[in-house]
């Protein structure tokens, strides 16, 4: 049931048009009809088709573990529904089984996302930032989620602190964003940089890039977490979708007309 489906049945409800118990009967069934499917040993799928009247967004399939079977059957699915897709941390078997099934997919390898959209829209406007290029795969990750929810997206190479003019000569790009997202390993400490100059939310992602001591990205993740900028806040590891999403959101909440 849509937010629209909603309102038209309360108000039919408060016109007399619709008795109180026939309401309750189709809000009943709201819950059990939010999931489709049956749980089989070969139907491995139960798709929460209404998470994006309650959430805004279809779910997203996340790729490890999953058949390949499965995918193609949730982008079916969505599809149908009128719903766009998005496939993450997906192998070269499922990214190729997605665009042989899909032609108009769009297909990100170093991402590992595919993504089936029926409409494009720019809704707001997100900078996705990297320290170095060992972190563009995550800050695809981001890119690609943002593309997803309709949000336009502008990526940003190599602006880490160990060459500090790269990002104060790009700085400029930065302004104007509804949301900023800084992909870094190593020692992490990009965003607090960002921080300081921007005035929007920087949310940062530790990357698992890094020499030993940086403990697959704990090292990141911990000073980011003690960043002092106040606008700086942090998502897990490696989680590009992550912060994408929630930069999405941002965007598109700061971008609707009140």
């Amino acid at each position: 049931m849509t937010p629209e489906h909603l309102h038209h049945l309360l108000q039919a409800v408060a016109g007399g048009g619709t008795a109180p118990e026939e309401a309750m009967q189709q809000l009943s069934g709201l819950i059990e009809g939010t999931a489709t499917g049956e749980f089989t040993p070969d139907n491995d799928l139960v798709l929460d088709l209404d998470r994006a009247a309650r959430c805004g967004f279809p779910e997203v399939v996340y790729g490890p573990g999953k058949r390949i079977e499965t995918i193609l059957d949730v982008f079916s699915r969505q599809h149908a529904a009128g719903q766009d897709s998005l496939l993450t941390r997906a192998n070269p078997e499922q990214l190729e089984a997605v665009s042989e099934a899909f032609p108009e997919a769009h297909v990100n390898p170093l991402a590992r996302t595919a993504r089936l959209s029926q409409e494009s829209v720019d809704l707001g406007r997100v900078v996705v930032a990297t320290a170095g290029t060992s972190d563009r795969p995550v800050a695809e990750e981001a890119c690609e989620t943002l593309r997803w929810m309709g949000v336009s997206a502008e990526l940003i190479m190599d602006v880490g602190v160990a060459g500090p003019q790269r990002f104060l000569s790009r700085r400029h790009l930065f302004q104007q964003a509804d949301a900023v997202v800084v992909v870094a390993g190593m020692e992490g400490a990009l965003p607090s940089i960002v921080g300081g100059w921007v005035d929007a939310p920087v949310i940062g992602v530790p990357t698992s890039v890094g020499y030993g001591a940086s403990l697959g990205g704990f090292s990141a993740l911990l000073s980011m977490l003690n960043s002092c900028a106040a606008n700086v806040t942090v998502v897990n590891i490696d989680a590009g979708f992550k912060a994408g999403y929630v930069a999405g959101l941002i965007a598109r909440r700061r971008s609707s007309p009140a």
